[in-house]
């Protein structure tokens, strides 16, 4: 019996000692594993609002814009122009624009509408590949005055 004791407790020992120091290790390692994803987790949704709130403002903007010009062809390219200058300055490129008018547009009372699409970059893998897996659009509609 004590020698049984004696082999348990040296056993014990043992596995002690060779346990010592490892929950720092496997504490460390689960973090980084755990915490690298998280925080790209929040880049892209960053990315992702950010691109919403640009497609909202360039539609919005462009509606406005077209409405107010004197001309069609004019109105076309204030508002592409808006867009592009929208989207630069949220940092982002490469927006598609769409402008469609119920009527023949800037007549009395039509209703323009812009429709603005992006495909939102992921961070850092962008950089080097041309990926997206957001694509975020926005419309806005602007009635043209009735009475000129």
């Amino acid at each position: 019996m004590g020698r049984a004791k004696y082999l348990a407790a040296a056993m014990h020992k043992r596995i002690r000692a060779e346990d010592c120091g490892s929950a720092i290790v496997e504490f460390i390692f689960a973090s980084t594993v755990l915490l690298i994803p998280m925080v790209y987790l929040i880049l892209a949704v960053g990315q992702l609002q950010g691109g919403s709130y640009a497609v909202v403002g360039a539609a919005d903007h462009a509606a406005k814009v077209f409405a107010a010009a004197d001309n069609p062809a004019q109105a076309r390219s204030d508002a592409h122009a808006v867009v592009r200058r929208t989207m630069n300055n949220f940092g982002y490129a490469d927006a598609r624009t769409s402008i469609s008018c119920d009527k023949e547009c800037l007549s009395p009372g039509s209703v323009v509408t812009v429709t603005v699409a992006l495909d939102v970059p992921l961070p850092f893998v962008s950089d080097w590949a041309e990926v997206s897996v957001f694509t975020v659009d926005s419309s806005a509609s602007q009635r043209t005055d009735r009475f000129g």
